[in-house]
């Protein structure tokens, strides 16, 4: 058994986000020695280490209790962990190209030879409008994550 700073040091995850995980039901409420210390065990510690992994992978607390909860019946089939996963990557795979785009855009705004005043910076002309961009690079929309 471990008490919350130590999960913290072996997890990565910080002692207030621990409580919170806590909570909301992410991981099973600690045991309590004699003094209401919380004491936590090996499953907190691989719990928690899977959603700090998970977190890290960009996915959404939502779809982390999702999987958390698919774990608990392991003769579930897999093919809805499967698609959180492909639908996780589309996001990513999207942002990407959006990114790619900023990039691109920054670049272009970035090189424009300019010696005058704040008043002529193409800088600051080429940020005033979108319609001063070379192409699209604004957000698509937040796809729905409703039908995973």
């Amino acid at each position: 058994m471990m008490s919350i700073g130590e999960l913290s040091r072996r997890t990565g995850v910080k002692v207030p986000t621990i409580r919170y995980y806590e909570q909301t039901g992410l991981i099973a409420p600690a045991e309590r020695s004699a003094g209401n210390q919380r004491r936590y065990g090996k499953d907190h510690l691989a719990r928690l280490s899977f959603i700090r992994h998970s977190r890290q992978l960009g996915l959404s607390i939502e779809a982390i209790r999702e999987l958390v909860e698919f774990s608990a019946t392991p003769n579930m089939p897999c093919e809805r962990a499967h698609r959180i996963a492909r639908a996780h990557l589309d996001v990513v795979s999207a942002r990407i190209v959006q990114l790619q785009r900023l990039q691109a855009e920054l670049v272009r705004i970035a090189a424009v030879s300019d010696n005058g005043d704040i008043g002529q910076c193409q800088v600051i002309e080429a940020l005033s409008g979108h319609h001063l961009c070379d192409g699209e690079h604004v957000a698509a929309r937040p796809v729905d994550t409703a039908a995973w």
